[in-house]
């Protein structure tokens, strides 16, 4: 098989092609097959994965009622929003750019492709380990239910679900591959959403009145709100864009633009529903994994944390997909999934991506923490913050000096969000690392 060369791989500036022709970038891995409504699917796997049973305690405790629903409600919009931006340049100047660092790279130069690739790189990593330590969480919860003898810790159960998450990987050479695990994800995820629900529910009607305050004290208080903000665009956003749109069939603007309202507006219910119900059921103790604080039948418990658990495995494979598309293309891993040598390429390289992935899970699994950490260094700036500039730049002699403004306002105030919810999420990962020691059994 043919590999791609350097000189293939390179962001290049092509405006003095023909407009009306959009050429696509080579890659190993399947474009344009995919409808609007599985890619819509795609991205409401994204925010309906198990991370939503964290947010009724990462985001509504330290933020309140008030703040909390305003907060989210706002975080859609923005999001819808600067979502859209990047979705209509998916076809600028003339040629597909199937990857976010292509677009930069285009629009800025060579540096700038180099910048959003490793931002990027941060940013799916940080999900892929949060997604583990929610796999394992999950594997943990259920052990605890029938057995409380403590010998399966939390690391061990970290290191089973990176295994069965390096399994699924290699048995899913790409993206558009998932096709009927998409029907099984959002099996699992209205599984344990609907069981979180109903159980909290029950739970917060029998309970006396709940406290609502803000723990902490002034000063932890402004910290944990900084973190929260940056939980609340971690919630809605992929970082990825541009490669989930490069699966979607053409017009590919369109079809994408119907992927994102869906995502927004029928994909989005499910989310707030067991969010706001599981802060009002247990107030301000709401952990960051609700199941822990439901109480029913422990068949039932166990049946959401399986399908949390299984969910999760699913949707750690689509934020993965752009480093495996990345080595995949580099190395010209084509044709047959199962041949020797683009069968073992998978075992080899996801495996080891997903081995390193483990590790820094069972080491660190401080799970709220490494939300807002990575809504702070990357969704913040790969989301809104280049979003913005990068229509700004795009777009500068069809826009008004009010939408200039608007756009310039924009990146100047996610980008102090971005620095201050960077700060707050160092000083929570240091506060929790003195409260545990690495390898901890929380």
């Amino acid at each position: 098989m043919m590999e791609c060369s350097d000189e293939d791989s390179r962001p290049q500036k092509i405006h003095d092609e023909d407009p009306l022709s959009v050429d696509s970038p080579e890659t190993a891995h399947q474009i344009s097959k995919d409808s609007w409504f599985q890619v819509g699917f795609v991205l409401t796997t994204g925010i309906n994965s198990a991370y939503v049973l964290g947010y009724s305690g990462t985001i509504m405790v330290p933020l309140g009622w008030i703040f909390g629903v305003v907060g989210l409600i706002a975080a859609t919009a923005i999001s819808l929003y600067a979502n859209t931006l990047i979705a209509n340049l998916h076809e600028f100047g003339g040629r597909r750019h199937i990857r976010y660092r292509d677009l930069a790279g285009y629009i800025y130069g060579r540096k700038a492709y180099s910048l959003t690739w490793g931002l990027q790189y941060v940013n799916l990593f940080m999900i892929n380990t949060g997604f583990i330590i929610l796999a394992g969480s999950a594997l943990k919860a259920v052990y605890v239910l029938f057995r409380d003898d403590q010998a399966l810790k939390l690391p061990y159960c970290i290191v089973i679900a990176g295994f069965v998450c390096a399994l699924f990987a290699i048995c899913i050479p790409h993206l558009s591959a998932l096709r009927i695990w998409l029907g099984f994800s959002t099996f699992f995820s209205l599984v344990y959403i609907i069981i979180a629900f109903v159980l909290s529910l029950q739970d917060g009607i029998k309970a006396p009145a709940r406290d609502y305050g803000i723990p902490g004290t002034t000063s932890s208080k402004i910290f944990t709100t900084i973190g929260a903000a940056a939980n609340l665009v971690f919630a809605f956003n992929t970082g990825m864009l541009p490669e989930i749109q490069a699966t979607v069939r053409k017009p590919v603007v369109d079809n994408m633009l119907k992927a994102l309202y869906f995502q927004f507006t029928v994909g989005v219910l499910p989310m707030y529903l067991v969010t706001f119900v599981g802060y009002w059921a247990y107030g301000s103790s709401t952990s960051s994994y609700l199941l822990n604080n439901v109480t029913g039948p422990v068949w039932v418990k166990a049946m959401a944390n399986i399908s949390a658990f299984l969910q999760t495995v699913i949707a750690l494979h689509i934020f993965a997909s752009p480093m495996y598309e990345y080595l995949d293309t580099k190395y010209g891993i084509k044709g047959s999934a199962l041949s020797y040598r683009n069968l073992s390429f998978r075992i080899a390289v996801r495996g080891g991506y997903l081995a390193i992935n483990t590790l820094v899970s069972a080491l660190l699994p401080f799970l709220g923490d490494f939300m807002s950490l990575t809504g702070a260094i990357s969704t913040f700036p790969l989301t809104f913050i280049l979003a913005n500039h990068m229509y700004l730049v795009a777009k500068k002699n069809k826009l008004s000096s009010l939408q200039k403004l608007w756009h310039w306002l924009n990146v100047c105030f996610f980008g102090c969000m971005s620095v201050a919810a960077a700060v707050a999420a160092l000083r929570l990962i240091s506060v929790d690392s003195k409260a545990y020691h690495v390898f901890a059994d929380i």
